[in-house]
């Protein structure tokens, strides 16, 4: 008797690895969690997927795999340097998108060269001054970005460039016309730039992944989720990993609704870095390339519209002046893992009960990641903290005492994302209270008398007894579920990331917050605010449990924290399909000719549904290839018309401006030989207008 293919979906998260095995019909056969290992990934994935039944390895047709690497680099200021080649940009353009800061200490490079609306050359391309500039930054940086003015009409000058890079160094490459299809010239140089700085953070997670599966035989095509839900290859991922930036976030949501379907939800992710919450209506999330912010940037991504900040059980509890308790949005290593991790370190820490406290209280220092030209470039200083961090997490406070040079080296290493401190957080605060005691326990008490004392000795706040835990950990405790309260609403509000300024948005959800939970009145209960009763709230993730009765009750709605939800990110990773987008654009340069923007250059017709029939062709040929590359076997490929055109009153007819002909291919993930996976017919549909107008200055 053949034994049913398994599906097995890992989730490389900021604190732990998850791993899940599901059957042909979306059902979990088995779970498992380990600590995710940063200074070597393999460690953290080998424990989770030894934890799953070692005879259902064998029956394993695809691996799957979600991560929040991508994004946590983005949102902490991290990525490894990059040189930023523009063909035909200008300085403004450099400066609106913030370009320098993106390249993480590589270089950005002006080009004489680029493209005009129509696709025709605005000046020659300078290879010599870009050789000169190749030839300056191979040594220097891990990767190189190109991006040329208008390249999404005509990508000769990009593909020049490309092929000038690859021949002069051995370094990833990545060009914007094969990024996105927009306009807004410095958008597509941003998401450039971010593509290529995280190519050595996606490269390390795949090469760990391929090693653990090789060393257990496991032979199965691997996949990642991208920000849509979606699934790619890993080669495609490594090539175009900016796409990868919310796919956590995306596969919390795939998860969630692949364990608890709803119609009209509002889903909340919470890890050990953020809190993740999207809105399901009829069913689906909305889709949107509008709503991609990661931190203060909107790189031209298309992605779940999910709204991200920085609140989770690592997040640090601080002071925050004008506010007194605040949590986040940094991450830091909670004091009972450091311990569980590291246990010589409790010693330290009951020795320090009676002693001074200082800013410096709680804080070790353990190592994450470096890339090799990272290390290149650390000081004398910086190295010697880098190899002292092998060794263990570094003790702060006495290292201040002895020797402060190497504690200004470790704080810019920290500030770089590649050490991380341990402090004072909500899943110390849990260990506590009694509601989870998977690590030191011990740790825990003793982080909380500390952090008390710093909160009063050193910033005038709180009231809380002497050497008692549970008083400031319960103030955390009520903090996380108002901060969370506040998070939906925000969320719910939050429809265009770029309609509202952030903090108006946030001071409305905080009142908004308090008046449906019935915290504050207006006017002894003018009128009242509640949110929408037929929506369910469904939370997912580790902490989940912890917090969400409580805002469920504040909120009186609909709870649900489905049956393995603290893996749901792993779920996610393997319930998806491969979706590939192209687009083609066709505009009307003088009266009657019809151009359509070829991926080999600018064909014009003079007849406008020719035209459009050969932008439908290139379209859906572009994503029917991007698809086979993506990892899909059968796939249905839809298109779609989106026509810029206005009636003419005077004469009676239609006047075209613009169209975009977008084709999208779906299509089941191509498991191992063998494994009778249905695929899907092909077909086409969709046709809608609209009004806009080209440019690519941003």
């Amino acid at each position: 008797m053949t034994r049913s293919p398994l599906r097995l979906g890992i989730d490389t998260g900021g604190t732990y690895t998850d791993a899940v095995l599901l059957d042909p019909n979306g059902g979990v056969v088995s779970t498992a969690k380990a600590l995710t290992t940063h200074h070597e990934l393999t460690i953290g994935i080998r424990n989770a997927i030894d934890q799953l039944p070692g005879e259902c390895l064998s029956q394993i047709s695809l691996v799957s795999l979600s991560t929040t690497l991508a994004t946590n680099a983005v949102v902490e200021g991290r990525g490894t340097p990059v040189c930023l080649l523009l063909a035909g940009y200008n300085t403004q353009q450099v400066d609106k998108a913030k370009l320098e800061q993106i390249v993480r200490g590589g270089h950005c490079a002006l080009i004489p060269g680029g493209h005009d609306a129509g696709g025709s050359e605005r000046e020659p391309l300078d290879l010599g001054r870009a050789r000169q500039i190749v030839i300056d930054q191979r040594d220097k940086v891990a990767a190189f970005g190109i991006s040329g003015l208008f390249g999404v009409r005509n990508s000769n000058h990009e593909v020049q460039l490309r092929d000038l890079v690859s021949s002069l160094t051995g370094k990833p490459v990545t060009c914007g016309h094969e990024l996105a299809s927009q306009l807004d010239a410095p958008r597509r140089a941003l998401t450039v730039a971010f593509n290529a700085s995280l190519i050595p953070y996606i490269d390390e997670l795949i090469r760990a992944i391929k090693l653990i599966l090789g060393e257990r035989n496991i032979h199965a095509p691997l996949m990642m989720v991208k920000g849509d839900g979606s699934l790619i290859s890993a080669e495609t991922a490594l090539a175009r990993p900016v796409e990868t930036i919310l796919s956590g976030p995306a596969a919390s949501v795939m998860g969630a609704a692949q364990l608890q379907p709803h119609q009209n939800a509002i889903i909340a992710d919470m890890g050990g870095t953020t809190t993740d919450i999207a809105i399901i209506t009829d069913g689906r999330p909305v889709i949107s390339a509008k709503a991609t912010v990661i931190g203060a940037w909107r790189p031209m991504v298309e992605a779940v519209r999910v709204f991200s900040l920085g609140l989770g059980g690592d997040s640090e509890v601080r002071f925050q002046g004008g506010v007194g308790l605040a949590i986040g949005p940094r991450r830091v290593v909670p004091m009972s893992l450091l311990v569980y991790r590291y246990p010589e370190v409790l010693g330290t820490l009951e020795r320090r009960m009676n002693a001074a406290i200082s800013p410096r209280s709680n804080r070790f220092a353990v190592a994450l990641f470096a890339e090799a030209s990272q290390r290149k470039s650390f000081s004398p200083e910086e190295a010697i903290a880098w190899e002292r961090l092998q060794d263990g997490p570094l003790d702060v406070q006495l290292l201040s005492e002895e020797d402060r040079p190497l504690t200004r080296a470790l704080a810019r290493l920290v500030r770089d994302g590649i050490a991380i401190y341990s402090g004072f957080t909500p899943t110390d605060a849990a260990h506590v209270l009694g509601k989870t005691d998977h690590w030191s326990v011990r740790a825990a008490d003793l982080a909380a008398v500390t952090w008390a004392k710093q909160m009063r000795q050193i910033y005038g706040w709180g009231k809380f007894q002497e050497q008692d835990p549970k008083g400031p950990s319960a103030a955390v405790e009520e903090h996380m579920v108002h901060t969370i309260c506040a998070a939906l609403v925000s969320a719910c509000l939050a429809t265009d990331p770029g309609e509202t300024h952030h903090t108006e948005r946030e001071r409305t959800a905080r009142l908004f917050s308090d008046w449906i939970s019935g915290k504050s009145a207006v006017d002894g209960g003018l009128f009242s605010l509640k949110l929408d009763s037929a929506r369910s709230l469904v939370a997912v993730g580790a902490p989940a449990a912890l917090y969400y009765p409580r805002v469920a009750q504040n909120f009186d709605v609909p709870l649900s924290i489905p049956q393995h939800s603290s893996v749901a990110n792993a779920v996610g990773a393997v319930a998806s399909s491969v979706m590939q987008r192209a687009q083609v654009t066709v505009t009307q340069p003088v009266q009657g000719i019809f151009r359509v923007f070829a991926p080999d250059g600018p064909v014009d017709f003079n007849d406008l549904e020719q035209a459009l029939v050969k932008a439908g062709e290139l379209a859906g040929q572009i994503a029917q290839d991007k698809a086979q590359t993506a990892g899909a076997s059968e796939f249905r490929i839809d298109i779609e018309r989106d026509l810029d055109s206005v009636d003419d009153p005077d004469s009676a007819s239609v006047v075209f401006f613009e169209g975009r002909v977008k084709a999208i291919a779906t299509g089941r993930p191509a498991l191992r030989p063998g494994s009778g996976e249905v695929g899907l017919p092909n077909g086409a549909t969709g046709v809608k207008s609209r009004a806009s107008q080209a440019s690519d200055a941003g």
